[in-house]
């Protein structure tokens, strides 16, 4: 099983605009939509409709439209009561494919409620496979939760992937290797945060087919077993300890990148659950990212628009 942990879930409301997004005047909204949703459901809901068995951990209230939707899309769950009602965040997509989102900070979590999430997640990683700690922390979640989660969930025995950025992401690189996850899946700016490098010369680097300072600065991260570094079109790269790969996608016209990552990190975990070897996991990263991409809103892919993505692979 896959555990995934949502610790400032939301409501993801997605609203397509007919045409470019006019700052300062009246828009025009087309078709909207409203999921449940934050990187780990993200998560959970691409791996529940390829059928790997997973539940998501969220803090929320039993009645809460966020635990509403996710009993309605019949995604496994568990929802820790707390006091604060999930936050609503918006997107605006563009027909190009631009994608702008305005994120409300969430729902700040008492001590206690971080403490009763915490025994849940503890409780709930004794079956799996792996747990996976994703998206911001709410207010008044210590800066470092990651950090010592991770090292929590080693006593219990159980592999931990993270995906997250800013002060959270720059605390776990400070506790390297004593707190190092087997995996986690930075973009560039986010690699770049890990290293205190600039993530921006990173992609375009690597949108030029250079591929050598994001190896190096993903071999910076001392104890980390896989690296899985998302590029935008570029594709991806897995980074290990004695190898590298690289694999892109054919091009697709993009409709929306929001969950793309959180695809790409499900694919990887779904891939590697079933024992497929890491270039062949990266392969599906990439393949489950990019028909994310091609897909409305927050709509996550199925396994067939998957499969139906080809995606090239060298080793670097």
């Amino acid at each position: 099983m896959i555990v995934t942990v949502t610790l400032n879930p939301s409501i993801d409301r997605t609203a397509s605009l007919p045409g470019p997004l006019q700052r300062g005047q009246v828009n025009r909204l087309g078709n909207s939509t409203e999921v449940s949703a934050g990187k780990g459901v993200n998560i959970s809901r691409v791996l529940c409709g390829a059928g790997v068995d997973t539940c998501a951990v969220v803090p929320a209230g039993t009645k809460d439209r966020l635990v509403t939707g996710l009993a309605n899309d019949k995604i496994p769950h568990i929802a820790v009561p707390i006091s604060t009602p999930a936050r609503t965040n918006l997107t605006i997509t563009e027909p190009d494919g631009t994608t702008t989102k305005i994120n409300h900070p969430g729902a700040a979590l008492t001590t206690a409620e971080l403490t009763a999430v915490e025994e849940i997640i503890l409780e709930t990683s004794t079956d799996a496979e792996w747990v996976v700690l994703s998206g911001s922390l709410p207010p008044g979640v210590p800066s470092d939760w990651y950090t010592t989660m991770t090292r929590r969930l080693h006593e219990t025995g159980v592999k931990v992937a993270v995906d997250t950025s800013d002060k959270p992401l720059q605390e776990l690189s400070g506790k390297l290797p004593e707190s190092a996850p087997e995996l986690v899946k930075p973009n560039s700016v986010e690699l770049g945060q890990l290293c205190g490098i600039d993530g921006n010369s990173l992609e375009s680097a690597a949108e030029q087919g250079h591929f050598d300072d994001v190896v190096a600065a993903a071999r910076r991260l001392r104890g980390i077993t896989e690296v899985l570094v998302t590029l935008g079109g570029a594709g991806a790269l897995l980074v290990t300890e004695t190898d590298a790969w690289h694999a892109w996608p054919e091009p697709v016209e993009v409709r929306s990148t929001v969950g793309a990552g959180d695809s790409s990190l499900a694919g990887f975990l779904l891939a590697r659950t079933r024992g497929d070897q890491p270039e062949n996991c990266l392969r599906t990263a990439v393949a489950w990212g990019t028909a994310a991409a091609a897909l409305p809103g927050s709509t996550m892919p199925t396994p067939a628009q998957a499969d139906a993505i080809h995606v090239s692979l060298t080793h670097l």
